[in-house]
């Protein structure tokens, strides 16, 4: 078989003929060898391993097209019980009334949310005979870079409260100081990507009531709940930051991070029908039968949703509570393992999201963080080094995300590796690599003036 691969193989250019297929299968797999190994990856938060069973469900729904329900019933049907379930975990008033879609991750279903909002502020202003032309929103600079791709392409202005000293998220005054008549919304994060801290949802809720009474702006707020939707409800049950506060207006989650389902879903769900202005709900009949859709893609696999609802019935509460509170237990053990190593000064210690964030104590001069990611890539693990954004570039950091399938032992031999990592950057009399070296990036920009 090796023998028969021809010398040049075509990269940039569609080949003139065709190929045997298990040749093709092995060139490209041969190329993928070359990545990294997904399991040692505590960079990203996406799912990186699901149960053989649930391999098996995703191939036999490889063909099925999400958005053809009238074709695919049950796969639609598995869709809207998703929807239910997570609508009555995150405490909705009706559960079973609630509106809310799968998407094809966070990203997707943080335009629609934004858009449910923008579209609501514009109906109520225009009732009033007011103007609708400058719509804000209000969040603090450590959210995802796709809600400064809303503001870009819906031409919404980002009102980003950056970082300030050591708090590092939104607080309930800076959210208030920069709220006013044009603001559609702010949004609450549960569970930053710099650290992995929550936001005070409650508080933030609070103050804007406070607003609301003194001024009499009525200012919804969304969950961005992309990690901390899927952990909050398990690991954290009392924390108020869901439904339960009335100023919650809808909820977002990715399906394929802390949902335990692989990369391609995520989810949006909004308090009751008042939530999701009608008009953003479109009806199609060429597929046959009359279906509305208000997702932002038209055509959707159908694997990743049919694997979700197999995760929710194969876990259930319990199942989730159990392997969310195990990562949040490898996260803090490793924290603790990392502090005692000396340089490291945690910022986060892995007691919110199982995510933690530390940055090199200032008598470490002779090496940073990006020396540290570096080395320990040599040994497999892919561990981000990067700055935090405007207002707190100083901070330099490095931050450990644990999924299902980092266990203790996995966490024992990291640790070992930074060790023996750390014995040889000792050695260096100056950092090899700053900030212009390191591949992660947040995507934090400065924010958009007006």
């Amino acid at each position: 078989m090796f023998a028969a691969e021809p010398p040049v193989v075509p990269r940039d250019a569609l080949p003139a003929g065709e190929m045997d297929p298990e040749l093709a299968y092995r060139i490209v797999r041969d190329e993928l060898m070359l990545d990294g190994n997904a399991r040692l990856n505590l960079a990203t938060f996406v799912t990186t391993w699901m149960e053989p069973q649930a391999d098996r469900l995703m191939a036999d729904c490889f063909d099925k097209n999400m958005i053809d329900k009238d074709e695919y019933p049950r796969t639609a049907a598995l869709e809207e019980r998703c929807v239910r379930m997570l609508a009555e975990l995150w405490h909705a008033p009706e559960p079973g009334d609630a509106p809310g879609c799968s998407t094809t991750g966070s990203s997707e279903a943080c335009m629609l949310a934004g858009l449910a909002l923008k579209r609501r502020w514009q109906q109520a202003r225009r009732a009033a005979g007011l103007p609708a032309d400058r719509p804000n929103l209000v969040m603090g600079s450590n959210v995802q870079v796709c809600w400064e791709k809303f503001a870009a392409y819906w031409d919404v202005e980002a009102r980003l409260v950056p970082m300030e000293g050591d708090v590092y998220h939104l607080t309930p005054d800076r959210a208030v100081e920069r709220c006013d008549e044009n603001t559609i919304g702010v949004v609450a994060v549960l569970g930053s990507t710099y650290d992995g801290s929550y936001e005070p949802v409650a508080d933030i809720c609070t103050a804007l009531d406070a607003l609301r009474d003194r001024d009499g702006l009525d200012i919804p707020v969304h969950v961005d709940g992309a990690s901390g939707a899927m952990i909050a409800p398990f690991c954290d049950p009392d924390l108020r930051w869901d439904f339960r506060l009335p100023r919650v207006a809808s909820v977002n989650t990715s399906g394929h991070k802390y949902g335990l389902v692989y990369p391609g879903v995520g989810w949006v769900v909004w308090r009751d029908r008042d939530g999701l202005p009608e008009d953003l709900v479109f009806r199609v009949n060429y597929l046959g039968g009359d279906m509305p859709t208000f997702a932002l893609n038209f055509s959707r696999p159908g694997a990743q949703v049919a694997a979700q609802y197999y995760t929710f019935l194969r876990l259930g509460f319990d199942g989730y509570r159990r392997v969310q509170g195990y990562c949040r237990e490898v996260a803090r053990g490793l924290a603790d393992r990392i502090a005692a190593l000396g340089p490291f000064e945690l910022i986060t210690h892995g007691d919110q999201l199982p995510v933690f964030a530390c940055t090199l104590r200032p008598e470490a001069t002779g090496y940073s963080v990006f020396d540290v990611a570096a080395h320990l890539r040599e040994r497999g693990w892919l561990v981000p080094a990067y700055t935090f954004p405007e207002n707190r570039e100083d901070i330099q950091a490095l931050r450990f995300v644990v999924r299902n399938g980092m266990t203790h032992d996995l966490a024992d031999l990291l640790a070992g590796d930074l060790d023996r990592s750390l014995h040889e950057l000792r050695r260096q009399a100056t950092p090899l690599r700053g900030a212009d070296s390191a591949s992660f990036d947040h995507g934090a920009r400065r924010p958009h003036r007006r």
